[in-house]
């Protein structure tokens, strides 16, 4: 889910929401089957109306609680 959106000049910032179930191993932790909700930040960079560039931030330390792999 897009929560934000912001352009400027020839960047768009996108601040989403996504989730889902962990279904198979990730970062070397077993399938849990809990289900995870992430947050992060897209920027992209555009030319000519196509993305000529793209850097994602995602939350990965939330998720990683979520898992069990880190103490909240």
């Amino acid at each position: 889910t897009v929560e934000d959106t912001i352009a400027e000049g020839d960047k768009v910032v996108l601040r989403f929401a996504a989730g889902g179930a962990h279904q198979g191993e990730f970062l070397g932790i077993p399938k849990t089957g809990k289900r995870v909700k992430i947050t992060g930040v897209y920027i992209l960079r555009l030319a000519d109306g196509k993305i000529v560039e793209k850097w994602v931030n995602p939350d990965l330390l939330l998720m990683m609680q979520q898992l069990g792999a880190f103490p909240c």
